[in-house]
């Protein structure tokens, strides 16, 4: 079976025209539990912080405090013109040990998916993002041999959060991140790319599927899960290596994804390579603040993927953005990204929304120097600044088009 067609245009646009997007489009920002809601004690990454990781240049503390501020981070999204909030549960808040479930963090889960609604937002609620709980990581985690049905009784745990008024609902944040950083062997390397680790993958795609099942009871629930795609472009003699590492990192996690309700598509730049192997950035290439080549148009070929390995599963592009000091940029990079976004719109690909990663300048998984929000947080006060950059996505959603 093959994707669906991709009609052209029928009548072409003027070269002055906006770019314009479909009526029930989402626009919004992202953030995730661990990144932003500070004293995640119970989780995983929080032990590793602690026990002084040589890889780990920050500590996540109190992140942004959004635990407690959640309110103001979905207003000035709210006011600015988006009309979607993505956040994640914390899996070690609700279930700090194996027996026990905490009514009152199920509680602040579901006052979070209210408070969307009072603002006008629509949650995208995501299930896991990156961080376990430190119980199940001390037993194996994903290699645990009841992993897919732990995480089930976690989902029928959290139904009362997304029971009402959530229609989106993301199972695992980038299982293919996931797989890769857990690999336990120096084998899974593509020169000096990770590969993702066989039994993890299967273990998550058993997960995603027992949680989709969980999901299912609930009708209005759409579910999906969100791949962080790699824009892989092989250099001649270079299509063999290419091919065997966008299938275990990235094609593998998409084909698993067929006959979901959606797809994420998660996207920051490309990788290049070559006979031997992975390119380095080009010297005279702009790079951002976490090393990546500045290449907007990623976020296209990610799509184009994502909708031909899936079969034509709609797409929801979950994360995309660019870790800058310089908001100029960030705004040039969105506009890129919008853009080929609406390429893959105007061949016939179903993209249901662009939700950009992120929406505050929060912990970036040991660091706290990358800056990819859209709103300013200091460290000390934790007081919020709306950048220039919000204003122009939330005046992109309003007029529901691209300047071109």
């Amino acid at each position: 079976m093959n994707p669906p067609p991709r009609p052209r245009r029928s009548t072409p646009i003027s070269p002055a025209s906006p770019l314009r997007f479909p009526e029930d489009f989402l626009w919004g920002a992202a953030t995730a539990g661990h990144q932003t809601e500070g004293n995640n004690t119970n989780s995983d990454w929080w032990a590793r912080e602690t026990r002084g990781d040589p890889a780990i240049a920050d500590r996540s503390g109190d992140a942004c405090d959004s635990y407690h501020r959640y309110p103001e981070d979905m207003r000035l999204l709210a006011d600015a013109g988006l009309n979607s909030y993505r956040f994640s549960l914390e899996w070690c808040r609700i279930q700090p040990e194996p027996d026990y479930f905490s009514r009152a963090e199920i509680d602040h889960y579901r006052r979070m998916v209210d408070t969307c609604h009072e603002h006008g937002l629509n949650p995208v609620v995501t299930l896991h993002h990156f961080t376990i709980p430190q119980w199940l990581a001390a037993e194996g985690g994903w290699r645990h041999p009841d992993a897919a049905d732990l995480f089930a009784r976690f989902t029928e745990a959290i139904l009362p959060v997304v029971s009402e008024g959530v229609h989106w609902v993301c199972t695992i944040n980038e299982p293919n991140m996931i797989a890769s950083s857990t690999r336990q062997d120096a084998t899974g390397l593509l020169g000096n790319l990770p590969q993702s680790d066989p039994q993890v993958s299967d273990v998550l795609v058993e997960v995603h599927k027992r949680a989709r099942d969980v999901l299912s009871s609930v009708p209005r629930i759409r579910s999906g899960w969100a791949i962080a795609t790699q824009a892989v472009q092989a250099e001649p003699g270079g299509e063999v290596l290419a091919h065997s590492y966008s299938y275990a990192i990235e094609d593998f996690f998409l084909e698993a994804a067929r006959g979901d309700d959606w797809v994420g598509v998660q996207a920051y730049t490309r990788t290049v390579i070559g006979p031997n192997g992975p390119r380095p950035v080009p010297q005279d290439s702009e790079t951002t603040l976490t090393g990546w080549e500045y290449y907007p148009s990623a976020l296209g070929y990610g799509i184009r993927n994502a909708w031909d390995l899936t079969r034509g599963v709609p797409i929801l592009v979950t994360e995309n953005g660019i870790a800058t000091a310089d908001d100029t940029r960030r705004i040039a990079y969105t506009h890129g990204a919008l853009t080929a976004l609406h390429q893959a719109l105007d061949e016939g690909i179903t993209v249901r929304g662009y939700l950009h990663w992120s929406a505050l300048d929060n912990y970036e998984w040991g660091s706290y120097r990358p800056t990819f929000g859209l709103i300013a947080v200091d460290r000390n006060t934790f007081i919020r600044t709306a950048k220039p950059s919000l204003r122009w996505l939330g005046d992109t959603a309003k007029a529901n088009a691209l300047a071109r």
